[in-house]
């Protein structure tokens, strides 16, 4: 737009990564953790992909089934908007296969919860770890670790109890599979039992509220657990039988080494935020978000997926997307960094998003790189109105958090081609931030000609004026 504006800017529209790029000025270099090494005895990455790819076995022949008679991202692969086959297709390939429908069905939900079919909208298609399947071996533990993850999906759940008994006992599972990690071989059954009613009376405890009105005695004990959880553990032992996780038979338990493996990716992903120093593991979204705000890229993600790592998903992706909604344009556009790592399983609610004016341009490219589109090119799906609304979001994030010469720089990534355009469209748009972010950029900008044509603009903002 003008010859003074530098060529390098880090902020540009369509980089996916722009706003985590904002405070690097106040980066420092953090040492590097070594990396750690798995139990002894735990087999070698090679062999444990191996035992992963034998137990997705079915799930991945389902799914490129699918890819090759339904083509990707075909309609017909579903029909109810939940990515279960339609009743025509699941007979079809039970036939081609030689299976059963049921077992069609079985190895299609186990194909979607292992990543190899996602879901977009209202169909399925075939995810990246179904092409990576046969050469990549990270891919194949990472649709493994999701279907342990899902292990509780992969089994259903007792009908005769208590949602509220059944999520207390999903919540304590995590405890229990540690203690298995750590006994290294079969543990009986009751054992497992009576840490699981600790765990679940720590929970209730955990959570409990002072009421109005009298107040219990203080010596009195936590409330016992008076739900019957022996039919639960024994549903939660052959749902994570059946993803593979762990034997189970004999009135005892024995972790897989795939299960003894996970388990310790997991507690290993916690211990990196527990070593974090802003403790990212315990706070919330958005004060982890502003801890992350300050680190580079590849040291933000870490902690995204350590702290992902201790908690569920659905809980996760609703607390970045309320922090996405707050006042703070840098913790907006952070989220949606985050929500990058979560990957497919966020896909719906940012779909369900799309549709608020705030998040709408975050959520379009961020389901549009989900889609596959090259992330310099994603910026493509936003109409003008769009763009310059993110363009104004982005420059109010560098306006709190980054330095000037970044905000001169950031004028470089608007889409319209002269400043005079560019300062039309922001005042139509309406961003709530537009008088602030154009009072900063003509405080910053060094040409005293543009620096006043911006004052004006932000003026006729404020006054309402043409």
């Amino acid at each position: 737009m003008t010859s003074r504006i530098p060529r390098d800017s880090r902020l540009r529209l369509v980089g996916p990564r722009s706003l985590s790029a904002a405070p690097r000025a106040v980066n420092q270099r953090r040492p590097r953790r070594a990396a750690p090494r798995p139990p002894e005895g735990t087999p070698a990455p090679a062999e444990l992909a191996r035992m992963a790819r034998s137990g997705l076995a079915a799930a991945a022949r389902v799914a490129r089934w699918a890819d090759a008679v339904l083509g990707p991202g075909s309609d017909g692969a579903t029909a109810d908007g939940k990515a279960t086959l339609a009743d025509a297709t699941a007979e079809r390939a039970a036939r081609d296969l030689g299976l059963t429908v049921a077992q069609v069905r079985a190895d299609w939900d186990t194909a979607r919860l292992a990543g190899l079919v996602e879901v977009h909208g209202d169909s399925a298609r075939p995810g990246w770890r179904l092409r990576a399947w046969n050469r990549d071996d990270s891919a194949v533990l990472r649709g493994w670790v999701a279907l342990f993850d899902a292990w509780s999906l992969a089994h259903a759940e007792p009908a005769d109890h208590e949602p509220a008994a059944v999520a207390e006992v999903v919540s304590a599972m995590p405890q229990v599979l540690s203690f298995l990690q750590l006994s290294a071989g079969p543990v009986p059954v009751e054992q497992l039992l009576d840490l699981l009613e600790q765990r679940v009376t720590e929970l209730r405890t955990e959570r409990c509220e002072i009421p109005y009105g009298p107040q219990p005695d203080p010596l009195q004990q936590p409330e016992p657990v008076d739900t019957p959880l022996a039919p639960l553990l024994d549903w939660a032992l052959h749902a994570l039988a059946s993803v593979g996780a762990l034997t189970y038979g004999a009135g005892q338990a024995t972790l897989t080494p795939l299960g003894s493996w996970a388990v310790w990716v997991k507690l290993e992903q916690i211990c990196v935020a527990a070593q974090s120093p802003a403790g990212n593991i315990e706070v919330a979204a958005d004060e982890m978000l502003r801890g992350c705000a300050q680190l580079r890229p590849n040291a933000a993600r870490a902690e995204y997926r350590a702290w992902l790592a201790a908690r569920t998903v659905g809980s996760a992706v609703s607390e970045l997307l309320d922090a996405a909604r707050g006042d703070d344009a840098l913790l907006r556009g952070l989220a949606f960094e985050a929500l990058r790592v979560v990957g497919a399983p966020a896909e719906p609610d940012v779909s369900a998003v799309a549709e608020e004016p705030t998040l709408r341009p975050y959520a379009l490219l961020w389901l549009a790189e989900h889609d596959g589109v090259d992330p310099e090119d994603a910026h493509e799906v936003l109409t003008r109105e769009e763009a310059t609304w993110l363009w104004v979001d982005t420059a109010a994030a560098v306006a709190d958090h980054g330095e000037a010469p970044m905000l001169v720089r950031h004028l470089e990534s608007a889409v319209q081609p002269t400043v005079p355009m560019l300062l039309d469209e922001v005042r139509a748009v309406g961003h709530p931030r537009t008088v602030q972010v154009l009072v900063a950029l003509a405080a910053a900008h060094p040409d005293p000609a543009l620096a006043k044509a911006v004052r004006r603009a932000a003026f006729q903002v404020h006054t309402g004026g043409s």
